[in-house]
């Protein structure tokens, strides 16, 4: 029997066996000691009710274009380094943000400013590091979105960098390293942006991370991903977490590491009557997510960072990156409990998963905080597509807008394949990606160095001053890619399986986020204003497929990117990343992304 079976069969209370410090830090995420979050914050000026001002809502303003300036600073001060944490019972040694696993929440209101000082202390060994806001506009500010050998040069260790932008667009995200798969070894985190929702609630829940698990260290994943044995290219994670929370059984772990059984699930308080937010988000390398509550149906207000017209739904589809945020209401009675679940999807379309199966409980206002869920805890039934988003049509942005008729058209088709050496690589357009961490692309094409025909491994489209660009992929291999743009508000204009007939779903307003499905051997058809001058990383979001090379980047106005702001610390990152490197080589055998 598999610990969720257990779980789901047991009769005996749901006791921690693990104190919060061993399995997860100094992180609260998954106790009942979380806190709820507010509306917004308050320690700031407010307009007409709010800070964004009262005229602005979900119906009226999009949250990429019409963010307020509000004067206000965020601050953040966070050093990196290794530690050990169990967050599943089996110890092993993670990156950690302030010694926490998740790393913590970074909160703040649509169009405040977000100052995050980032001290690296990895050692033994060391290693660079960034991190990118996941989703974040970072209109003019691309210095600071966090990616190697394009915005910057790695922080050094023992070196420091400060990351400065304004809060666009609002809604439920989350950070992570951008350095190799490093956000796998646990260095990533939660973020919320308040803003103007499109329905109202009671209770926010805050972030709910899904996240795959891995017992090995990232390195050594990729020292399998990036060889030449075929049936090592596609790592099975060992566990699925919960706001970093999930059981394991010990006696099916390999290694010496110490390990715990029955560590403990997270857990969540719901109130008779009252509606409840839940920030869903996918942090992990590889998995889709299939998230769920026994007995309850939900909403879904938001996609990624796109408000949208309300819908119910009874299963959420996650892949890597993706975010939804639904509203459930407390129809259980207050002694009740009930399952919270997320598997990943499995098969030949998915990645493998040992434990595919997530749990956490669910406690209304006056049940026992120990109790097992009891028999009338009711799984959904999932019919959804284990490898696709949901339907294109169920998701209508709540502020209208009309793609240009007019884009440019590129076309990329993804494969994969292997080298002359053996090692596995993924292509788009037959090449696949290499960064150089000293040499970043954004600092180079801000002094005018475009170049790039004679780099061919850096991948670059560079789409000039096209005002709007469309581009069509599609996907000659068995697997689903989460495809992200950075810097940019994305219209899903279709997705499916074979080749695009060239029909557009809800062409009028069609559904808008950073991150979406590219299906299996189907196609993904994305569009976005060219209006953010930069070099944007253009990617598949698993770990792995990253690191081995499935990756471009768009160079968007080539004249404006010379007018971008580039502080001077960046170049001063630059030239102690040079300094480090004269004595240690980095051990660089993937894309370094």
């Amino acid at each position: 029997m598999t610990v969720a079976s257990k779980l789901l069969h047991g009769t005996t209370a749901l006791l921690a066996a693990l104190p919060q410090q061993r399995t997860n830090g100094a992180s609260q995420m998954g106790s009942l000691r979380a806190p709820k979050l507010p509306a917004f914050l308050t320690n700031n000026p407010v307009v007409d009710g709010y800070p964004w001002g009262g005229s602005k809502t979900a119906y009226n303003t999009d949250s990429y274009y019409d963010a307020p300036s509000t004067g206000v600073v965020r601050t953040y001060d966070w050093t990196i380094a290794r530690g050990l944490v169990a967050p599943d019972g089996y110890e092993k040694e993670s990156l950690m943000i302030n010694g926490a696993y998740p790393g913590p929440l970074i909160e703040a209101n649509w169009g405040d400013t977000i100052e995050v000082t980032v001290h690296n202390e990895i050692a033994n060994p060391p290693e660079g590091t960034t991190i990118h806001w996941h989703g974040q506009r970072q209109q003019g500010t691309e210095a600071y979105d966090g990616v190697p050998s394009v915005s910057m040069c790695p922080i050094a260790p023992g070196k420091s960098f400060t990351y400065r932008w304004q809060a666009n667009p609002h809604g439920s995200s989350w950070y992570h390293a951008h350095y190799s798969s490093q956000y796998a070894e646990g260095l990533w985190g939660p973020m919320v942006i308040h803003g103007p929702p499109s329905a109202t609630y009671d209770v926010d829940l805050g972030p709910i991370t899904l996240n795959d698990y891995f017992h090995r260290s990232y390195f050594d994943i990729l020292l399998d991903v990036m060889g030449t044995n075929p049936s090592k290219f596609r790592p099975a994670s060992d566990n699925n977490l919960i706001n970093g929370k999930m059981n394991f059984d010990c006696s099916t772990a390999n290694g010496t590491a110490k390990c715990t059984n029955d560590a403990g699930v997270s857990k969540f308080q719901f109130t008779s009557g009252k509606t409840h937010l839940l920030r869903l988000v996918n942090t992990g390398g590889q998995g889709i997510q299939k998230f769920s509550i026994d007995n309850h149906i939900m909403t879904v207000i938001a996609t990624d960072s796109v408000p949208v017209k309300p819908y119910d739904i009874n299963v959420v589809t996650l892949a890597v990156a993706q975010r939804t945020d639904v509203i459930v209401k407390g129809t259980g009675k207050p002694t009740d409990v009930y399952w919270m679940r997320s598997k990943l999807s499995t098969g030949g379309c998915a990645a493998p998963a040992n434990q595919p199966l997530a749990l956490a409980a669910i406690y209304y206002e006056k049940a026992n905080t120990t109790g097992v869920p009891s028999p009338n805890s009711t799984a959904q039934i999932d019919t959804t597509d284990p490898c696709a988003n949901d339907d294109l049509s169920k998701q209508v942005p709540s502020m209208k807008m009309t793609p240009s008729e007019s884009p440019r058209v590129i076309t990329m088709n993804v494969g994969v394949g292997r080298n002359a050496t053996g090692n596995l690589e993924w292509t788009i357009n037959g090449q696949t990606f290499r960064g150089n961490y000293n040499n970043p692309l954004l600092l180079a094409a801000k002094q005018g160095n475009l170049s790039y025909a004679s780099h061919p491994e850096w991948n670059v489209y560079n789409v000039g001053t096209s005002s709007a660009v469309r581009v069509v992929i599609n996907n000659n291999t068995p697997t689903s890619h989460p495809w992200h743009f950075h810097g940019h508000e994305v219209s899903i204009l279709a997705a499916g399986n074979g080749r695009w007939n060239g029909q557009i779903v809800n062409p009028s307003n069609p559904a808008r986020r950073d991150v979406q499905l590219l299906p299996a051997n189907g196609y993904l058809v994305l569009q976005w204003p060219s209006d953010n001058a930069g070099v944007w990383p253009f990617h598949c979001h698993i770990a792995w497929h990253l690191s081995a090379g499935l990756y471009a980047n768009i160079v968007e106005n080539p004249e404006g990117i010379k007018k971008v702001n580039v502080p001077s610390t960046s170049y001063q990152v630059c030239r102690d990343w040079a300094t480090f490197t004269e004595t240690n080589l980095p051990n660089q055998i993937d894309s370094g992304l």
